[in-house]
């Protein structure tokens, strides 16, 4: 049975309260690892509490969203640190990255100048800790990719998530050392655009995604998404690459474990 990652998935919201047990198991039918991006402060406990359940199958990260970001962010991310320094004691074990973390400019752009700042101490971590860093550019690709231009280093790794941009922003993404683009549901939705980018795009550069509960693909479109339904996108991504599933899989989750320093599955 093939095995995929999720790179990108929520599974500790409340959006799953009423049937984790169920969910996890259809996860782990089509899945080897899930990757759990964080949100705020809140959502740090529920996350490893999902992860102690499975501390083999579900990675934890922290981070501040950009939609966090308000005038504490500064305090907020002064005791994200003291956690990723302690480490996560919850399971025993180290977080896998940071993030989510970037620029949302799609709900409020009064906030540009303190997400970018949030986002700049938050690459200074991925630096300073060798951790991949998980970057969410809703309405605001070219400002992410520019400060990652920037910041590129040996150090500095990451995934470009729920990516949605034109080919130039693909190829631009493409030419910095040590990133991917996480690919998710958008590509199964018909009036999407992203078929046309993603078929120019060397499978090398991409790695799959959920956003559960977020995005779900076609045909779940205006229900709860969940891990389990990765392989309806790696599908629609092996039809556009124009390749067989079993060689998607392996190459997808080369990339995963690239980007996560092979700790896929761990």
């Amino acid at each position: 049975m093939l095995k995929f990652t999720d790179t990108h998935s929520h599974l500790y919201l409340s959006h799953f309260n009423d049937d984790i047990e169920a969910v996890i198991a259809r996860a782990e039918k089509v899945l080897q690892a899930v990757y759990l991006p964080n949100i705020d402060m809140k959502s740090v406990p529920a996350m490893l509490k999902l992860t102690a359940q499975k501390s083999n199958f579900f990675f934890p990260m922290i981070g501040l969203h950009p939609c966090s970001v308000n005038q504490d962010f500064l305090q907020v991310l002064e005791a994200m640190e003291t956690m990723l320094i302690e480490g996560n004691t919850e399971t025993s074990k180290t977080w896998y990255g940071i993030g989510e973390t970037g620029i949302d400019m799609h709900w409020d752009k009064t906030k540009l100048e303190i997400q970018k700042e949030a986002l700049s101490i938050q690459i200074e971590w991925a630096k300073k800790y060798q951790l991949p860093i998980i970057l969410h550019c809703r309405e605001a690709l070219d400002i992410v990719i520019e400060m990652i231009e920037k910041a590129a280093s040996p150090e500095l790794s990451g995934i470009f998530h729920c990516f949605d941009g034109t080919e130039a922003q693909a190829y631009r993404i493409s030419q910095i050392p040590n990133f991917k683009m996480g690919v998710g549901g958008i590509i199964t939705y018909k009036t999407t655009t992203l078929i046309r980018t993603i078929a120019n795009i060397g499978v090398e550069h991409l790695v799959l995604e959920t956003d559960s509960p977020f995005l779900p693909p076609t045909p779940h479109r205006g229900k709860r998404n969940e891990s389990g339904y990765i392989l309806l996108i790696a599908e629609k991504l092996a039809e556009v690459k124009e390749m067989g599933i079993r060689r998607l899989c392996e190459i997808t989750n080369q990339n995963a474990a690239f980007i996560f320093r092979n700790k896929v599955g761990e």
